[in-house]
C-alpha cells in the first residue's frame, strides 16, 4: 500500500499552484492569443478573406442575418465578461486584477469544448451600464459568460439579459456552479445510500452560487423545509427583517427565507450543521471557516462539499478525521473536484451546437445527470463521485445532453440533430483543440517553461479526428444542417 502523504505535504501541495502561476504567467504575458482557422496558401487568398471578395458574405449577410452564423465565427463564439467585484475568494479587486481569471476561462473554454472565448473586462460597476454592454455585442457573439460580478446586482444583470437577449446569457458562478454541485451531490448520495428529497442540507453562503445551487437542487427533488441556508449573520428564516425590509433588492434570499427551515433554527454555522446529512459550502475561504467539531456534529455518513476559492472552508482532511464519509473541494489538487471546469465547456458546446436561444435550468439538469451518470460508469467510491477534466468523454456527452434537452424544450434553432450526431461533433471539435496546442508546444510554437519535456506532435489526436469524421456521416450532416440558415416562425 502507497504511504499516506502528511498534512504538511498535502498543505504544501495545496500552495503549489499560487506560486508556480507567480512564474508561469509573466513567462506567457498571457494565456490565449488570436491565431487563424481558414488557409493562407498565398497572398492572392487575402482577396478572399478581405476586400474585394468579402463583400459578397457581407451582403449573403445584410439579406438575411442568419447567414452570419454561416459565414463567420459567432456561431463558437463565447465574451467572457466581468467588472471584478467578486473575483474567486478574492472579493471586489477591480477589471484589471480579475483579468488572469478570465483568461484561464476562455483556455478552458478552448481546451476542454473548442468554444472560441476571449475576456472582456468592464470599467464599471453600475449593473444598468453592464446590460447595455452586453446588448450592444451581441452582433458580433454566439453567447455571454458573466463571470465573479457581486451579489445581488448578478441577479438583476442575469435575469434582465436572459429576458432580453438573442443569443444564450450565462452567468457561471450561478448555472455553472449549481450544475456541478448537482452532479457531485447526486452521486454522493449514492456513496452514502440516502435519498435527495430525504436529506437534511445546509447551505453555507447565500451568495449566487450557493442561491443558485439550492434552486437547482430543490428542482431535482430535494426538500425545501428541510434544508436551512446561512448567510454572514445567521440562518436565513421567517424572522429575518433585515432581509424583509430589502425584499425588493433580495427578492431570492427572502423567498429562501420562506420556504426554507421548517423548524425555524437561529444561530450560525454550527447551529446550521447539527445533525444534517449534507453541508454545501460556497462561502469565506478558509480554511477554519468550518470547524472539526461543527462536522462532528452532523448526520451519521455526512456529505461535506466546501468549495471556496482559492482555499476551502476546512482542509479536507479534516472533514474526514471528524467524521464525513464524501468530501469535495473546488481545488484540483484534491480529490473529487466539484468545480465548473468540469461543466460549462460541454453546456455551452451542446448550446452553440443546436444554436440556443438560451441556458435552461432544465438543460443544466440534463447535463449534471449526464456528468453524474459518466462517473457512476467508471464505479463510484468515497473519493470519486465526480468525473475529472482528463476524463475528455464527460464534454461532449454533456453537450449532447444539453442540445437534446434544448431541442425538446423547443428553444434551439437547429432541431433535426440526435444525441450521436451532436456527441460526435462535439468530440471532434473538442480534440482539434487539445491537438492545436499538442501540436504546438511540440513544435515550439508554444514555448515550454525550462525544464519541461515536449510532447510528441499529436498524431493519435489527428487519427482521432479523421476517424470520427469518416466513420459518422452524422457529423458532416451536422455542420451541413448549421450552414443552413434557420427557419423564420
Amino acid at each position: 500500500m502507497a504511504k499516506q502523504p502528511t498534512k504538511d505535504e498535502l498543505l504544501a501541495k495545496a500552495k503549489k499552484p499560487a506560486a508556480d502561476a507567480m512564474e508561469l504567467h509573466p513567462f506567457y504575458r498571457g494565456k490565449i492569443e488570436t491565431t487563424l482557422k481558414c488557409c493562407v496558401r498565398d497572398f492572392n487568398d487575402f482577396a478572399i478573406w478581405y476586400t474585394p471578395g468579402v463583400a459578397a458574405p457581407c451582403r449573403a449577410i445584410q439579406a438575411d442575418p442568419e447567414l452570419v452564423y454561416h459565414h463567420t465565427n459567432k456561431w463558437n463564439t463565447v465574451a467572457v465578461i466581468s467588472d471584478g467585484t467578486r473575483v474567486l475568494g478574492l472579493g471586489d479587486i477591480g477589471p484589471k486584477a480579475g483579468m488572469p481569471v478570465m483568461e484561464g476561462k476562455s483556455l478552458l473554454y478552448k481546451y476542454l469544448g473548442g468554444v472560441d472565448g476571449f475576456p472582456l473586462m468592464l470599467d464599471t460597476k453600475d449593473p444598468d451600464k453592464i446590460i447595455e454592454v452586453v446588448k450592444l455585442l451581441q452582433p458580433g457573439l454566439g453567447g455571454v459568460n458573466l463571470e465573479d460580478i457581486s451579489n445581488p446586482k448578478c441577479f438583476r444583470i442575469l435575469d434582465t439579459l436572459r429576458e432580453q437577449c438573442e443569443i444564450p446569457i450565462w452567468h457561471d458562478d450561478q448555472q455553472g456552479t449549481a450544475t456541478v454541485t448537482l452532479a457531485g451531490l447526486i452521486n454522493a448520495l449514492k456513496v452514502v445510500g440516502k435519498k435527495i428529497d430525504e436529506v437534511k442540507i445546509a447551505f453555507i453562503g447565500t451568495g449566487a452560487s450557493n442561491v443558485a445551487i439550492s434552486r437547482l437542487i430543490f428542482a431535482s427533488g430535494a426538500t425545501p423545509a428541510l434544508c436551512t441556508m446561512v448567510d454572514t449573520k445567521g440562518i436565513l428564516h421567517k424572522g429575518r427583517t433585515d432581509i424583509e425590509l430589502r425584499k425588493a433588492e433580495y427578492v431570492d434570499k427572502w423567498k429562501l427565507c420562506n420556504i426554507t427551515n421548517a423548524e425555524q433554527r437561529t444561530g450560525g454555522i454550527a447551529d446550521a450543521l447539527r445533525g444534517v446529512d449534507v453541508c454545501v459550502a460556497l462561502s469565506t475561504p478558509g480554511p477554519d471557516v468550518i470547524k472539526k467539531e461543527w462536522v462532528s456534529a452532523m448526520a451519521s455518513d455526512a456529505i461535506v462539499f466546501v468549495c471556496a476559492n482559492p482555499i476551502p472552508e476546512m482542509w479536507p482532511w479534516d472533514a474526514k478525521e471528524a467524521g464525513a464519509a464524501v468530501v469535495a473541494t473546488g481545488r484540483s489538487d484534491f480529490p473529487n473536484q466539484v468545480n465548473n471546469s468540469v461543466g460549462f465547456p460541454g453546456i455551452f458546446r451542446g448550446t452553440l451546437d443546436v444554436r440556443a436561444k438560451t441556458i435552461t435550468d432544465e438543460m443544466c439538469i440534463a447535463a449534471a445527470v449526464e456528468m453524474a451518470k459518466m462517473a457512476e460508469e467508471k464505479g463510484l467510491r468515497a473519493d470519486y463521485i465526480m468525473p475529472t477534466m482528463d476524463d475528455i468523454d464527460v464534454f461532449p456527452r454533456e453537450a449532447a445532453a444539453v442540445a437534446m434537452k434544448a431541442i425538446e424544450q423547443g428553444i434551439a434553432r437547429i432541431t433535426d440533430v440526435t444525441f450521436e450526431q451532436e456527441y460526435a461533433h462535439a468530440k471532434k471539435m473538442i480534440l482539434r483543440a487539445r491537438g492545436m496546442v499538442q501540436d504546438a508546444m511540440a513544435t515550439g510554437y508554444i514555448e515550454l517553461p525550462k525544464g519541461s519535456q515536449a510532447p510528441k506532435p499529436s498524431k493519435k489526436v489527428a487519427a482521432a479526428v479523421k476517424k470520427a469524421t469518416a466513420a459518422k456521416p452524422a457529423v458532416k450532416k451536422l455542420a451541413k444542417k448549421a450552414k443552413k440558415p434557420a427557419k423564420k416562425k
